[in-house]
């Protein structure tokens, strides 16, 4: 295949993840709080909430609402995974709790950039290949991006919350070829995800990449509040 325009890259689970799981987080973070947690437990109810969850995607939603809107829908996706764990009652002020949950989670701290990312970048770079980012994440993935030494690398970022769609919905994926000038035939998109990468990109007419991380990177790819 001849070298494309543009490669899309997902953000986590493709570039960069979670340390451990986002369930060992929670519990380091709920027991500097006196909440006594299962990492294994908030592991399994954050996943049942997050898969319960809609599209995190404010369509028609002006941009100075949307951190607000985003905030709102991890507390809720917190919330429940508390709830779910059986120790949401431990709290006596949740929501200063999250406060501090979603503050971390906008840091390098809790994430690791994967060993073969930057060498990746820097090879496509060195290509003359223009670099963008597609993720169902919110507006922290830039002080994230820049956190962890990655956003220089990347011409473009498009996300759920500030495209309106979430993959698999084709419309973030033309909303990103969109800032580049570029036809779909001319790019590429790498993601960890059949669904929302893979499919998602075919129905957009973009080329897509599966790319298989380790079973907890997997694990890990939702992204965390």
């Amino acid at each position: 295949m001849s070298q494309p325009k543009v490669i899309f890259i997902d953000a986590v689970g493709t570039l960069f993840g979670v340390k451990g799981s986002v369930g060992e987080v929670y519990q380091s973070l709920a027991q500097k709080a006196g909440v006594t947690a299962s990492a294994p437990d908030l592991d399994q109810a954050f996943y049942q909430s997050f898969a319960n969850a809609n599209a995190m995607a404010f369509p028609d939603t002006p941009p100075v609402k949307i951190p607000y809107l985003e905030y709102q829908w991890w507390l809720a996706i917190a919330e429940e995974t508390f709830q779910r764990a059986g120790i949401f009652h431990q709290f006596t002020d949740f929501e200063t709790f999250f406060e501090g949950v979603y503050q971390h989670f906008a840091t390098a701290t809790p994430w690791e950039v994967y060993p073969d990312t930057v060498q990746s970048l820097q090879r496509w770079q060195q290509l003359g290949i223009s670099l963008g980012i597609i993720s169902n994440f919110d507006s922290r993935i830039y002080s994230v991006l820049d956190a962890l030494n990655l956003r220089h690398y990347f011409q473009t970022i498009t996300i759920s919350t500030e495209a309106g769609a979430a993959k698999p919905n084709p419309l973030i994926f033309t909303t990103a070829l969109q800032k580049h000038g570029c036809n779909p035939q001319a790019a590429w998109h790498i993601g960890d995800s059949r669904q929302d990468d893979i499919q998602g990109a075919k129905a957009a007419g973009i080329h897509g990449i599966w790319i298989k991380r380790p079973k907890q990177a997997a694990i890990q790819s939702p992204t965390a509040p």
